[in-house]
């Protein structure tokens, strides 16, 4: 993780395809092992509690901590993009005055978290028409996860500093030991202590905690530009303001992807608890694309930062192509695998029938069009990384979050079905990719000068 100064840069020097690969593949590694922790509460929640226990840790409550969580995150993405620039232009100075500003906004958020979800959780989950049957359990679940808030956001923003500067191998190894202390604590809070929910709830908390001092020391013991001073931590005006300006627009659209997720969520609500936990289970499957994309845009967005702040602006177009190709073929890979085991990896999350059969629906109406949403993901990424933020907020607000809310509050009503639901996904997929496309042609010359 050390970094010599004068080494050469590979992600502004190097193959593209192949510094692109090195850095992408940590980065889903680690991305799955932090989607594992609530997938593991959900495995052992929904073998040995029950199907309400399952669908009290995957439904409303899951939704509200993603709902923060992304915010926060999202805003903090603003240091990420910062780090980022100043690091392939060697501005040594830049990068550790955006490393403790980042740092301090991690431990403010994660505070700021903490007391609006231990006072607002019951009402958060009434608000989602959480069934009855689950809402002592999701208001349980809810106020532990949400005494983990600032390790949670240390190690967001720490990962997110190290990826910054082109370490995605660092994250990964404390990601995997803290997934490793949750499985453990998980299997023995609920099979040795029946602590059935809180246990799951504790068990992620602690290893939150884990991976966040991990990587806070590993930061502190840092030799390059990037090491972080616990003294020094706090925010600095000037880098707080260009952090909120560049980081709020992709806070905002990870409220509006959530706002649209509890819309979507309080809807199937009413379709009754095997319903719900059908979702659940569909949406534990679900997520294993959704981080592999997710690392795709993490890693453009990275590579697009260092370059375009070395000034290498055809690289910055080249990278993008490749991982556009890239990411298509495996989004295509992924769905085809996908429909043929899916009903079998349901069994991890119950042995109801009537709930796998509800969730092998959803499946064969939302996975063939993943790959529609690849443009979105990709060239969003891409234009956050020079810094464009603002108008790729507005196309995914209205073409993903707007148009689903639209849907649900006017289609739904008189088509009440699951199907109705499932399939306003792909709509949205395919004109919102459309719009990305049409956006990045449009101000591609505006910002990569030849």
């Amino acid at each position: 993780m050390e970094r010599i100064e004068n080494t050469t840069n590979t992600i502004v020097d190097g193959v593209i395809w192949k510094g692109l690969l090195k850095f992408f593949f940590p980065i889903m590694l680690g991305t799955l092992f932090q989607q594992l922790y609530n997938t593991v509460d959900a495995v052992v929640v929904g073998q040995f509690v029950g199907t309400q226990a399952l669908a009290a840790v995957g439904g409303s409550s899951s939704q509200i901590v993603n709902l923060f969580i992304g915010f926060f995150v999202g805003l903090s993405s603003g240091a990420t993009v910062i780090v980022s620039q100043y690091f392939g232009a060697r501005e040594d100075k830049g990068v550790s005055r955006a490393v403790h500003t980042a740092m301090a906004l991690a431990f403010i958020a994660g505070a700021v978290m903490t007391v609006v979800g231990l006072v607002f959780a019951p009402a958060m989950l009434e608000i989602m028409n959480t069934t009855e049957d689950t809402m002592a359990d999701s208001t349980l679940y809810l106020r532990i996860v949400f005494l983990s808030m600032i390790p949670s956001m240390v190690y967001n923003v720490g990962s997110s500093i190290l990826r910054a500067i082109g370490d995605s191998r660092s994250p990964l190894y404390f990601l995997a030991a803290a997934c490793l202390v949750n499985v453990v604590l998980d299997l023995a809070f609920v099979l040795v202590f029946r602590m059935g929910v809180a246990g799951v709830a504790i068990a992620t908390s602690i290893a939150q905690a884990v991976s966040a001092v991990l990587v806070f020391v590993a930061l502190c013991r840092a030799k390059g530009s990037y090491r972080i001073i616990p003294r020094e931590i706090r925010p600095e005006r000037e880098l707080l303001a260009r952090t909120v300006r560049i980081g709020l627009p992709t806070g905002l659209q990870s409220v509006l992807y959530a706002v649209s997720n509890i819309i979507i969520t309080t809807s199937i609500n009413g379709f009754g608890t095997d319903t719900v936990a059908a979702w659940v289970a569909f949406g534990k499957v679900d997520a294993l694309f959704w981080l592999i994309l997710s690392a795709f845009g993490v890693a453009i967005m990275t590579f697009v930062g260092q370059n375009y702040g070395a000034r290498k602006f055809d690289r910055v177009h080249k990278s993008l192509k490749v991982a556009l190709a890239i990411a298509a073929v495996t989004s295509i890979v992924f769905s085809a695998v996908l429909l043929l085991v899916g009903q079998y990896v349901f069994r991890l999350f119950t042995n109801d029938q009537t709930v796998m059969d509800v969730a092998i629906y959803m499946m064969m109406c939302m996975v063939p069009g993943y790959v529609l949403y690849v443009p979105i993901e990709l060239i969003s990424g891409a234009l956050r990384g020079m810094g464009d933020t603002l108008i790729p907020t507005v196309i995914t607000a209205v073409g993903i979050c707007a148009l689903r809310v639209l849907w649900i509050f006017a289609v739904v009503p008189l088509w009440h079905d699951i199907l109705a639901i499932t399939i306003s996904y792909p709509i949205s997929w395919l004109l919102t990719s459309a719009a990305f496309i049409l956006y990045y042609a449009r101000v591609r010359r505006k910002l990569l000068p030849v």
